[in-house]
């Protein structure tokens, strides 16, 4: 993600245009985690001596024991242009919610299946948890952020069944 003017054209001629496709062949059973740590942003990240940093989240502030309010930093993009806003942090969360097992390697990375994110403003989630969850930030760690482009065409790797209505 960056936080100045996005490049992204509809000229596929522009100098700076998306071009081609990046196949990748790797196989470690945990790809996956390397390439979407890479091409993705969580709301928080961690430092060098483990402690937790605010990342493409501005603020995380508790309001009470269960619920949290996360602030998105303003001016950030995703690579194809799009602003990431609250409602880019509430689309991911609904979207990865639905899943059986968001978090195979470790389902202690998994929100309660009752938690609901609410968008209060263009900048502010409001996440909603039905019993308190120490654990939350730490999660947003494994929490990774795409553009409803990505939800739209690809679902991490699923792929919708119908008329895009139902399950991955």
């Amino acid at each position: 993600m960056s936080s100045g003017p996005s490049a992204v054209t509809d000229r596929p001629d522009a100098p700076g245009a998306p071009v081609g496709t990046v196949n990748i062949f790797d196989p470690h059973p945990l790809n996956w985690l390397f390439i979407t740590w890479n091409t993705m942003e969580e709301p928080v990240r961690t430092d060098h001596e483990g402690y937790t940093v605010m990342a493409l989240a501005d603020t995380a502030v508790w309001r009470d024991d269960k619920t949290l309010e996360v602030k998105v930093r303003r001016g950030t993009v995703f690579q194809d242009g799009e602003p990431c806003t609250a409602g880019s942090i509430k689309q991911n969360f609904d979207e990865v919610q639905r899943w059986a097992a968001p978090h195979p390697p470790g389902t202690y990375l998994n929100f309660h299946p009752d938690a609901m994110c609410v968008v209060e403003d263009e900048d502010t989630a409001v996440f909603h948890f039905p019993v308190p969850d120490g654990l939350a930030l730490g999660k947003f760690r494994g929490f990774h952020i795409a553009s409803s482009s990505f939800w739209a065409t690809h679902g991490f790797g699923y792929k919708k069944t119908g008329s895009g209505e139902g399950h991955w």
